[in-house]
């Protein structure tokens, strides 16, 4: 089994790529887009592309199942982009098809938690990126994340974790209305103890 970031050179359909979660925060997939849009060129494009290859894992149906990127899967897919270039960081197609949804949940590379951040069935994961659902409060742990709310963290799906965390705490309707507020109520949170057991936590704020 290859462990390895293998690159695939020639070109993947974006939608034939598989997910492994069901949302998206979609202001993140539109910032994206706005960065792509910025990308005038052609070379810059596909200088882009070069440097951001979506790693996937082989599915025994030679499938291409995305384990990080599907915002900017997504964000290209919106923006008009057919292909993209992969990476295969494990090949599992010598694992029986019933099986390979739950060795995937051994491995932690699928996060089966709807836009309520409830935990759902593997068929309810959507087959194509088209079908990512918005979950508002996974781009509010995105921007908590850019203004240093938290660190950047190794953690499968830690923005997920984040998500979760200030789920709780605030609520859907005032994200929706006020995202800058919602931002400056989450930093507030993210440096309370009560975050102290997440990914990337930086401690509280100074007294000082």
């Amino acid at each position: 089994m290859a462990n390895t970031r293998e690159p695939i050179l020639h070109p993947i359909p974006i939608l034939s790529l598989h997910p492994t979660q069901i949302t998206v925060g979609m202001r993140e997939v539109k910032e994206k887009r706005k960065r792509w849009r910025e990308q005038r060129s052609k070379k810059k494009q596909a200088e882009l592309l070069g440097k951001h290859m979506i790693p996937v894992v082989l599915g025994p149906d030679r499938r291409h199942y995305i384990v990080d990127h599907h915002h900017l899967a997504r964000a290209l897919h919106d923006e008009g982009v057919k292909d993209i270039l992969v990476s295969i960081i494990a090949d599992l197609t010598m694992v029986d098809r019933d099986a390979f949804w739950g060795v995937l949940d051994n491995r932690r590379w699928i996060y089966p938690y709807d836009a309520k951040g409830e935990r759902r069935r593997f068929r309810d994961v959507p087959k194509s990126v088209v079908d990512l659902k918005d979950d508002p409060f996974r781009s509010l742990a995105g921007e908590l994340r850019r203004v240093g709310g938290f660190a950047k963290d190794t953690t499968p799906f830690s923005e997920f974790l984040w998500a979760d965390f200030l789920r709780r705490k605030i609520s859907r309707k005032s994200v929706e209305i006020d995202f800058e507020k919602a931002t400056e109520k989450a930093m507030a949170l993210a440096k309370s103890k009560d975050a102290v057991y997440l990914p990337g936590w930086c401690g509280p704020l100074s007294d000082d």
